[in-house]
């Protein structure tokens, strides 16, 4: 582990703040910054950068990242993005975003390779200065010494932040659990996080999504050899899915496939990108050969293990494409087994349930973590983070990733642990963390920008809140006809998407809407007839109050008025 260069000497009006712009309030989407300084000559560093994903709050978008405008308007003073591990709630934005920031990106070798391959499609490989970190090294950026401390997680080299600045120490987690036995990687360095804690720590930010369940989150290694006594009771084909970053888990997997006798064959881009990404900085290199998803067809059922994308219902990937059988290599049948080595992300539940039951549907088995051991959290629960605590007593706790419940109850344990101070924040809110106590000094704006086919737009902006009111309401097209002095030629014509075709007394919508286009027209002023715009929008609001009256809802209704 190499040494900072120099020691520093803080100035009489240097701050060392903690600004969440993603993460804080809401589980994915990390975005936080760290900055030393006096307020108008502030040095910054950012750790991770990553999205979470659209819903049916969101319709036609897939991926969400926090809002960089506030350090987008420091980015002079960004020094880098350091990134804590290769989950995309930790990294995926930075293929977006990085246009806008400029500045070097830190990571240790698996989570560059991850990166790297988000930089490629995006064309921008050659622009983004990379610094590929080793494990347990240390490094300075400007005012911030940085030294990271080896995790144990649900990904590869998941590393906390140990930042060492003239005013204090602050350790930042990331995401975390403490595994005895993990299968692949490093232990959690002990040792270490107990020297540090020796050493002084002013503040932890810490995980605190499993912070209402008791005990501790388990070990990898337990779920791996539950997997063999699965498989060995399984007949045809089976599908294991979970997510394709668990790189320990795709382990596990293929292992206990190698047990049973079965032969791995991944299905899906997430399952070869992993893979790929783990061979290239060493790992995965001594497993049994996996069998191409083209050659799968040519096994016995027996002897196959698939291992697919898509454990959260996700409708492109590889097993609800396998679930409807419209993948081209890949077939289940009745009798087959489909496993789900993962947990329900909040949120996911309809698509997932949906997905089960059309396999269920289909004479497929279904099995998940609450029929059979095959799956542990990634993060600590409160048994763990005691552990944390103990190990860093820290005089300041300040709960991240999580949602405002999560906070508040870290902050309520962390007091139960003799923690002096603890400061539950949301994205937006500064807090202050030395000199002095521990409280929030300023807000800055934070927000939501949306990933719109390939288009990054503001979260304001109306295409998206559009959207949702016309798959709430459908909509309504009027087009009329008025000659120079204001009088209608021709018929009105009207068009409705998404609005039922009769009311309750069986006029049909199409009438109700012509009637209330004629009887706004009557009651229109000639004057107000050589208005195009003031004809539009009176037309507007008669057609969607008569609907309103008849339906009870209010489609989107919109006039076009043409002049002859």
């Amino acid at each position: 582990m190499s040494t900072p260069a120099s020691p520093r000497v803080a100035d009489p009006r240097d701050e060392l703040v903690f600004l969440p712009l993603g993460g804080s309030g809401e589980i994915g989407m990390n975005l936080n910054l760290y900055g030393y300084g006096p307020e108008d000559d502030r040095r910054w560093i950012m750790v991770d950068l990553g999205v979470t994903f659209g819903d049916e709050r969101t319709p036609g978008i897939d991926l969400i990242m926090p809002d960089p405008a506030f350090i987008e308007e420091h980015r002079d003073e960004l020094l880098a993005i350091v990134l804590t591990h290769a989950h995309e709630d930790h990294i995926g934005a930075v293929a977006h975003i990085w246009p806008r920031l400029r500045c070097p990106v830190y990571a240790t070798p698996f989570t560059a390779a991850m990166v790297r391959g988000k930089l490629i499609e995006a064309g921008i490989e050659d622009e983004v200065p990379m610094h590929i970190i080793p494990l347990g090294h240390r490094f300075d950026l400007g005012p911030f010494d940085i030294e990271l401390v080896t995790l144990t997680h649900s990904i590869l080299e998941p590393n906390a932040l140990a930042i060492r600045t003239p005013l204090g120490l602050v350790l930042h987690t990331g995401d975390w659990k403490i595994d005895p036995d993990p299968v692949i990687g490093g232990d959690i360095d002990e040792a270490r996080l107990r020297a540090i804690g020796d050493e002084g720590v002013r503040a932890i930010v810490c995980d605190s999504t499993n912070v209402f369940s008791p005990g501790t989150a388990g070990s990898e290694a337990d779920v791996a050899a539950s997997l063999i006594e699965l498989l060995k009771n399984c007949e045809g084909r089976v599908a294991m899915t979970t997510f394709a970053s668990n790189v320990a888990r795709l382990e596990s997997i293929i292992r206990a496939g190698e047990a049973c006798g079965r032969h791995p064959v991944l299905v899906g881009r997430g399952m070869h990108r992993v893979v790929a990404a783990a061979r290239e900085v060493g790992y995965l290199t001594d497993l049994p050969r996996i069998v191409s998803e083209d050659d799968a067809g040519y096994l016995p059922r027996e002897k196959v293990l698939l291992i697919c994308t898509g454990s959260q219902g996700e409708p492109r990937a590889a097993l609800s494409r396998i679930a409807e059988d419209n993948h081209p290599q890949i077939v289940l049948e009745r009798g087959d087994t489909v496993v789900f080595s993962s947990r329900v992300i909040p949120g996911n539940e309809t698509s997932i349930f949906d997905l089960q039951n059309l396999l269920a549907t289909r004479g497929i088995r279904v099995i998940t973590e609450k029929d059979h051991f095959v799956h542990v959290s990634g993060h600590p629960c409160r048994d763990d983070l005691a552990a944390m605590y103990q190990w860093i007593r820290p005089e300041v706790s300040i709960p991240v990733h999580g949602e405002a419940r999560h906070l508040a109850e870290h902050a309520a344990f962390a007091r139960e642990l003799q923690v002096p101070e603890q400061v539950v924040v949301r994205n937006g809110l500064m807090v202050r963390i030395a000199p002095g106590q521990a409280e929030v000094v300023d807000e800055a704006p934070a927000g939501r920008i949306y990933l719109d086919g390939d288009v990054l737009t503001d979260r304001d902006e109306g295409a998206v809140q559009e959207r949702r009111r016309l798959s709430f309401a459908g909509s309504v097209f009027v087009s009329i006809v008025l000659d120079g002095k204001g009088q209608v030629r021709g018929d009105p014509q009207v068009r409705l998407i998404g609005v039922p075709e009769e009311d309750s007394s069986g006029v049909p919508f199409e009438d109700r809407t012509l009637d209330a286009v004629d009887d706004a027209l009557g009651r229109l002023p000639a004057k107000r007839r050589q208005d195009d715009d003031a004809v539009a929008e009176f037309l507007r609001r008669a057609v969607r109050g008569a609907l309103r009256r008849e339906w009870g809802k209010k489609p989107q209704v919109e006039v076009v008025v043409t002049r002859i």
